[in-house]
Order: C-alpha cells, then structure tokens, then sequence
C-alpha cells in the first residue's frame, strides 16, 4: 500500500523536480518506507512514489519502476493478490525477475498480455499511473470496485496526479477553487461521488475504468471526464448473469461453492512479509472473515475492536466472545467523547475533502489501535453491497409494495399532513415506548412522498433531502448511476446494485483508505474481491435475503464456524453516539461552526441550519447526521 503522485505538463516545468517531491511529501504517511521518483526533465514528466513496503521489503521492490524492456514507468498503490499465478505464467513465457513484488510482475504482464488483457487477470485492489515512453501516454487506473482512490486534475497548464487531494495545493498554479454543484452533492450524499471532486477542474475515476491521456493532444485545462472508460463495468457483470439467477441451486452445494471461493479470496490476502491481523467487530461480515483466517492459520490472529462508553452503541463486548470462541490473539479498545474530541481537529487532514460519514471517528481510532501491532489488516467491508445487508436492502421493499399502491397525489397529500404536526407532538404520542416519533414519522413522511423506487432509494441514501436549499448557489447535476436499469432486478437488487456503484466506493471505501492511510496501516477487503462479485451476482435473491434478514448464505458460512448464539442480533451500525456528543461535550465547537456569521461566510442557508441545530440540542429531533455534514464542511473549510 502507498502513495503516488504524477505531474505532466503541457509546457516547459524548470520546477518539475521539485514539485512532484513536494506533493509526494504531502502524502508520506500512505509510505512511510521510502521514497522513489522518475523525472523525465526533456518531455517534463514527473512520477512520485512513497512506500509503505509489505511485499518484497529489498530495494527490488522500489517505485517508479520500468518494465522489463523499459517501455512502461509506473507508479503504483495497492496489491494483486493473484500474483503468483501471474508470475508462474511469465515464467513459462520466459521472465526471470529480480525480486518477488507484486509490481515487477505487473509490469511484465502489461508488456506480454497488453494493459487491458492483464486487467482481464488480475484480482487486486490498485491506482496505477502508467507512462508509455513509446506512445507518450499516461494511463490512469482505478481498480474494480474502488477501493484505492486516484484523482487528477489541472493546476495552470500542469496535469496533477495524486491518490490524495492534498497533494495538489502544493503546486503553485492550483486553484482550490469550490464547485458549488459539487458541494450540493456532499450535502445530499455526505461525500462527493465519483466522477467529482469538491473543486473545479478534478475529477476522481470511476471503479473499474482507466483514463488514456495522449499528452501531445491536450491542452491546459481541458475538460478530462469524456476520457474516462471502463475496462470493467459491474453493472454489466449483473447484466450479464441475469439468466444464471433464474436457475434452481442446491443449498448445500451453492453454500459450499460461496465458502471455498471466500477462503480463496482470505488466504490470497493473507500474504504479507509484514505483521497481519484483522479487524473484528462482532458483526457477521468480519466474523466471517476472521473466522476463515483463523482456520487457515497455524497460530491466533491478531483481532481489533472498538467499543464505547454509551449504552447501546457498544459491540466490543460480541466481538470479544467471538474471538474467545474462534482462539484469536484479541485486543479491544474503548473510546469515550474525549477521543472523539481529541482526534475531530484532524479530520479534514484525514479525509482531504468534505466527508461526513459518522463511523469515520471509530474506523480512523481502530486503525490507530491496530496499527500499534501489525501492518496489515482484514476487513469485512462489502458484505451489505454483496449480499444485501442493509436495512433498506430487506426491510424497505415489503413497506415499499403496500405503500405504492396508493396513488402518488394521496401519498403526498397524507406525507404533508404528517408534516403538519410538530415535533413536539409526536414526541408526546411516542413517549416512553417511542421517545423520538418525530424523528420516523419524518423517514415515514418522506418514503410517501416518493414517486417511485428510484426515489425511495435517493431518499433513503440521502442526508439532507434538498441540498440545494443549503447551497443557494448550485444546480443539479446528473449522476451516472442513477440512470443504470437492469431488466429483472428486484428492488432490494437495484438498491444493492446502485450501492455497489456508488455508495460503497464513495463512502464506505473512501472511509476505510483515508482511515488506514493516515495510520500507514494496509487494509485489506476479502468480501470486495471481483470474483466474488462475479459469482455471487450467479445467485438468485434468496441467497442473499430470506425471512427478513441479508446476508443469508454468508450467515450459514458463518454457522458452521461460529454458533449462531455468538451473532445472531439485531444489526448495527459502526457509528458512535453523535447525537448525544453534540448537545455535550462537542456543543461548543460545534456552536462556533454553526454561528451565523460562519455559514453566512462559507454561503450557505444560515436559516435553516440553525433551526436545525436549535431543535436537535431543544432534543424536539436527533439531527446529527445531517449536522454533521455541515460541521466536517466547515472544519475541512477551515483547513483548506
């Protein structure tokens, strides 16, 4: 795992030297192990790399690196967990290697197979930037499912290319200008989706695709997004194995078939020459994977979890029992408001741009803790995107089918009345058995509201429901995913497809690189491997959800690993206890960044901002979560 860094200019760059080392110091901490650059002083190209070294520890190992005939540099962040079976490959092709990385054999596979015909093989998580010195093209690429990021935008007639935004405001000429219809979206989604970035002229790619950059055709400042293309495409993967769904499985066999590809996928991700544990939060996706590792090794594993000092949001104490269970080498970790409070000013650094996902706090306090032990760490990060394992993936479609069938005007009609009673009211008609009813008649009031299914899932995924009152100043802008329809998809599988396209490498992913990275700590997903994916879209939904939970064949893997006693529970989620926090201990920052006078300066609603933050500490509605967009706005404003 690592950091890297590119710049390609379309003029004369006397700095170029100096530059692609200032952004690569920028991000030293995703390589702590070294540094590497090639510069190219005549063409005025630049590649930077920072290590953070868990194959092949020797100076063999070392980025940039030049394939074996010297066409390709490349500068690469992540691993390709098939690799040996590359390398057997290239060897019978004639290779001799020098050493035993990953990215030596990379480079030969793009040289023999072509770049696309080696993505075609590779299972891995990875951005590479790509230099042909034969074509004078660089090649971006983001890996399937988006778990490394990698951004790339202009900085006057300098073409910056980085894993991290930070990187970019250390050239001279960017301009951290914001996109206003960018920031709209932050406040819909909580973060920027992919293609976007906050600020003007980047842009990130899209998991699964590449960008060919021929240099001498382009130009200072030209638009970059019609570039972007995909070599892999998820959604056509679904498409593909629509017929497949439709045939009759036998249990066994299919549970079977769905364990032995998965301790595939954790025995490949399993390989590091550097200390390796896991993260286990109790919960069925990390059980699972732990679980499998523990049976594959010859000694416990090291076990990571976190917990807190609130009543009901504290799962430290199930994954305790399960590692008890499994024999794991287990170490927990509990956080209270103070190490909220100590690591918030650090946030906007971690996460380099608008990010408000709640679980940011514990995931980052994790790695930390982890990191203290080991290098690299599994995670159980895409098992609810694969598998259905979000509440609106199995309990919304139900609600969905009764309500739908009242007709759209009388919904609406019926959501505005719901509406029309005050918080307060129905606080006092839910007290003692539902103390905050104002809070789920509003979810209530706005599923009515909704036209459709691709509504209610826009809706459900969303954080403040019209971004565009917040930011007066931006217009909508289409999203891509949002217009991806595969004939046959139930419900529950277009939210899970949309999630996989959107939410997991948006959200989900972007939080667990930050986190990791800030640490130098290499995360490593078995649930995310594209072979997985591949198969389980083979699968009819009943594999997935049955008798109102997900992840049904993963939870009978698990059984046969772990008693159902240890698991079976409501679930949860990572997050910690915000709304309580806020009307405490963090009331004062958050009052300093909520001030009038501060949203007015940054240009957004101050009205309705403050209304919200009034009723949420009056305790009329739990706000927290749409505050807390507002807050990591204002703080990362601050910063940047």
């Amino acid at each position: 795992m690592c950091g890297v860094t590119g710049l390609f200019s379309t003029g004369s760059n006397p700095q170029i030297d100096l530059q692609i080392r200032r952004m690569s110091d920028t991000i030293s901490y995703r390589g702590p192990d070294g540094d590497g650059f090639w510069v190219n002083t005549e063409k005025n190209i630049a590649l930077g790399h920072r290590r953070l070294a868990i194959l092949d520890l020797s100076e063999e190992g070392k980025q940039p690196m030049l394939s074996p005939s010297g066409r390709y540099v490349m500068s690469y962040n992540g691993e390709i967990y098939n690799y040996l079976t590359l390398k057997t490959d290239l060897e019978t092709k004639g290779y001799e290697f020098r050493g035993h990385s990953d990215t030596e054999i990379l480079l030969a596979a793009f040289e023999t197979y072509g770049i696309k015909q080696t993505l075609e093989k590779l299972s891995g998580m990875f951005a590479i930037i790509l230099w042909d010195r034969h074509t004078n093209t660089v090649t971006l690429i983001r890996d399937f499912l988006g778990k490394k990021p990698l951004y790339v935008g202009w900085a006057g007639k300098d073409l910056l290319v980085s894993s991290e935004l930070k990187a970019f405001h250390t050239h001279p000429h960017f301009q951290a200008e914001i996109n206003q219809d960018h920031l709209a979206l932050y406040f819909r989604y909580g973060c920027v989706p992919a293609p976007h970035s906050i600020f003007k002229n980047v842009y990130q790619l899209l998991p699964g695709s590449l960008m060919n950059i021929p240099l001498k055709n382009m130009h200072a400042g030209q638009i970059l997004l019609p570039l972007i293309e995909h070599y892999w495409d998820a959604s056509q993967i679904i498409r593909d194995r629509s017929a497949q769904r439709l045939q009759p499985r036998e249990e066994k066999e299919t549970i079977d078939a769905f364990e032995t590809l998965l301790s595939t996928c954790v025995s490949e991700r399993m390989i590091s020459d550097v200390p390796l544990g896991a993260f286990l939060s109790g919960g069925i996706d990390s059980s699972a994977i732990v679980a499998l590792m523990q049976k594959q090794s010859t000694k416990p594993i090291k076990t990571y979890s976190v917990g807190f000092d609130v009543e009901g949001f504290n799962e430290a104490e199930f994954a305790k029992q399960i590692a008890h269970h499994l024999g794991t080498d287990h170490h927990e970790l509990y956080l209270s408001s103070q190490d909220a409070l100590d690591i918030i000013p650090s946030l906007p650094n971690i996460y380099d741009e608008p990010f408000a996902d709640i679980s940011q706090i514990p995931t980052y306090l994790v790695c930390k803790f982890a990191k203290e032990h080991v290098t690299v760490a599994l995670s159980g990060d895409g098992g609810d995107e694969l598998l259905g394992g979000y509440r609106r993936h199995f309990m919304v479609p139900p609600m969905w089918n009764k309500i739908k069938y009242c007709p759209h005007a009388l919904r609406s009609l019926l959501s505005g009345t719901i509406g029309l009673i005050g918080s307060d009211t129905w606080n006092r008609v839910g007290a003692g058995r539902h103390p905050h009813l104002a809070d789920s008649m509003e979810k209530l009031a706005g599923l009515m509201r909704q036209k459709d299914s691709a509504g209610v899932y826009d809706y459900l995924l969303g954080f403040w429901e019209n971004p565009y009152a917040i930011v007066p100043d931006a217009r909508p802008i289409d999203l891509s995913f949002k217009a991806i329809n595969v004939e046959g998809l139930s419900f529950a599988e277009d939210m899970m497809m949309k999630d996989t396209l959107s939410y997991l490498p948006n959200d989900i992913l972007q939080k667990g690189d930050r986190a990791s990275m800030a640490v130098s700590l290499e995360a490593r997903a078995p649930l995310l491997d594209r072979r997985l994916f591949e198969y389980a879209w083979t699968l009819p939904e009943y594999f997935k959800i049955r008798d109102g939970q997900g992840k049904w064949i993963l939870r009978e893997v698990l059984a046969r690993h772990v008693p159902r006693d240890l698991w079976e529970r409501p679930k949860r989620g990572f997050s910690p206890p915000l709304g309580v926090w806020l009307k405490g201990e963090l009331r004062e920052w958050a009052e300093h960044l909520l001030s009038k006078s501060a949203l007015d300066s940054a240009g957004l609603n101050s009205t309705l901002i403050r209304k919200t933050w009034d009723d949420h500490c009056a305790e009329r509605r739990n706000h927290s979560v749409r505050l807390w967009t507002v807050l990591m706005f204002q703080a990362w404003r601050d910063k940047y």
